[in-house]
């Protein structure tokens, strides 16, 4: 099974045509997909997704929709996508696969979970007429004439059951072009019980320093290698810092002396190490603490300079170590602290090299070749896709002012960071805390081992969605929800003319 993979280049224009679709929908329907809640470190759920009630057509690929209780919305994280080509085979007209756990079958029953959005693209293989319906759901493709001439239809999977699909042209359903859709009751979530979330939420967060002196602050670091989600279905042997992607977020003044102790679990399988960008010295610190499977080393360095930087293992391949999510961040505040917000976030970017196409269930391994030719499969915040959308949303209130502690793991790829919707009132580029920041700022560059601060006030509730403006990157996991509670405030957007804009309140 898969989303995305292996598509001819005749498809290409089709599908960018239906992403670019899906995402200006999306922009415009997304609201708060339930009351959102306070921060915290502990905020025990996820936040409410509307569901979609009508299948979506290569015109209307992404659709509005409401559940029961809730506010009609959209998601934004991208749907299991299936590639269907058609073509002869045993004598018979057919669906072939293309790509993923079905690439090669004939007709091939095409697995899904109760409430996930489907994606179909077909292509023409041979060049007769053909088109695709899913019975029971009135999701269909328009008509494909041309041979290597494309379609693409979405719907919701939320009916259980097995569901047929094939082709309307009179005679070609007996001639053999006819395969099931199994929709599994309850969600893919459940099935994911035993796989752990490596998910650092973004609100954990140490509480600002400010104003004090200089002191020994004493860090320590576990390297653990453990099988986590990476997405519905999907896991990967990541190794993590302390269990999660990113690694804690490590807060100290300018002047501190950082003692970090580096603990190598038991269980590990390879050597781990550490390399602060923040610390002057050889390798970072990573020279003195390469740490082989139940040994522990220690390393002291100087805080000298203040500014936000990225740490990260440094072991051979240290690109491998890296997007197996061995990356974090320290902030090292300037004396008497930065400017005060409402509420401080930790996100990182990175990406993941598997051997199987993005969306393809089971457990994932890396693939080499693909990491050092720079070929990823996943784009993902804080090491998962879902991270911030179903998992850990951002959560604030109109009203306050926010900050994002940004940075890029990698470890190839830069990011062009972007709260969709909102304006970044102040930006520090490159993580620097001492030269002016940047005002009124819309989307901000941060290369692989680089950060940024963003600092922003929200003037209105509403749900902001967090991306890398290398849109497409949305489709392979890469975006987060910031869900803001409290007055929707017309004033500043609403929808219909100008004339329609409510009276200020008095």
């Amino acid at each position: 099974m898969t989303r995305t993979a292996g598509l001819p280049p005749g498809l290409w224009r089709t599908l960018g045509q239906t992403i670019l679709a899906m995402l200006c929908l999306a922009l415009v329907a997304l609201v708060v997909p339930g009351t959102a809640r306070a921060q915290s470190h502990d905020h025990g759920g996820t936040a409410t997704e509307a569901a979609t009630t009508q299948p979506a057509t290569s015109e209307t690929a992404a659709t509005e929709a409401t559940s029961a209780g809730a506010s009609p919305g959209v998601s934004y994280h991208a749907p299991l996508v299936f590639t269907l080509r058609t073509g002869i085979a045993q004598g018979r007209m057919v669906y072939i696969g293309v790509g993923g756990t079905i690439n090669g079958q004939i007709n091939p029953t095409l697995t899904v979970y109760e409430g996930e959005l489907v994606q179909v693209n077909l292509i023409n293989g041979e060049g007769a007429e053909h088109d695709m319906f899913v019975d029971q759901y009135n999701a269909r493709s328009s008509l494909v004439v041309e041979k290597n001439a494309s379609s693409t239809f979405s719907f919701l999977a939320n009916k259980p059951g097995e569901f047929a699909y094939f082709c309307t042209i009179p005679g070609h359903r007996a001639a053999g072009m006819e395969g099931l859709i199994q929709v599994i009751a309850g969600s893919r979530e459940e099935a994911d019980d035993q796989v752990a979330d490596i998910v650092r939420d973004p609100g954990d967060v140490p509480e600002p320093i400010g104003q004090r002196q200089p002191e020994v602050v004493k860090v320590e670091l576990e390297t653990v290698e453990l099988k986590g989600r990476l997405d519905n279905g999907t896991s990967y042997e990541f190794w993590t810092f302390n269990r999660k992607v990113p690694g804690p977020l490590i807060r100290v003044r300018v002047g501190d002396t950082v003692e970090v102790k580096l603990k190598n679990h038991a269980d590990s399988v390879v050597m781990h190490s550490v390399d602060f960008h923040a610390a002057t010295g050889p390798g970072g610190g990573a020279h003195s603490t390469q740490t082989e499977p139940g040994a522990e080393n220690t390393v002291t360095f100087k805080a000298l300079k203040p500014g936000v930087y990225v740490y990260h293992c440094a072991t051979p391949s240290v690109a491998h170590h890296i997007t197996n999510g061995m990356y974090g961040m320290i902030v090292v505040e300037p004396e008497g602290g930065l400017p005060q917000v409402d509420r401080e976030f930790y996100v990182m970017q990175g990406e993941l090299y598997t051997v199987e196409p993005f969306g393809t269930q089971g457990e994932m391994e890396m693939d080499y070749d693909k990491l050092i030719s720079e070929n990823p499969e996943y784009f993902v915040f804080n090491g998962a896709v879902e991270s911030l959308t179903k998992r850990h949303p951002l959560y604030a209130n109109a009203g306050e002012t926010v900050r994002i502690y940004f940075g890029v793991g990698g470890p190839n790829f830069t990011s062009s960071f972007h709260v969709i919707g909102e304006i970044f009132d102040t930006a520090y580029s490159f993580g620097s805390v001492t030269s002016p920041p940047l005002t009124n700022v819309q989307t901000i560059t941060v290369p692989p081992g680089g950060s940024t601060v963003v600092d922003f006030k929200l003037d209105r509730a509403g749900t902001f969605v967090l991306v890398d403006h290398a849109l497409s990157r949305a489709e392979r996991g890469l975006a987060g929800y910031l869900i803001v509670d409290g007055p929707e405030n017309d004033e500043i957007m609403h929808s219909g003319t100008a004339d329609q804009a409510p009276a200020p309140a008095q």
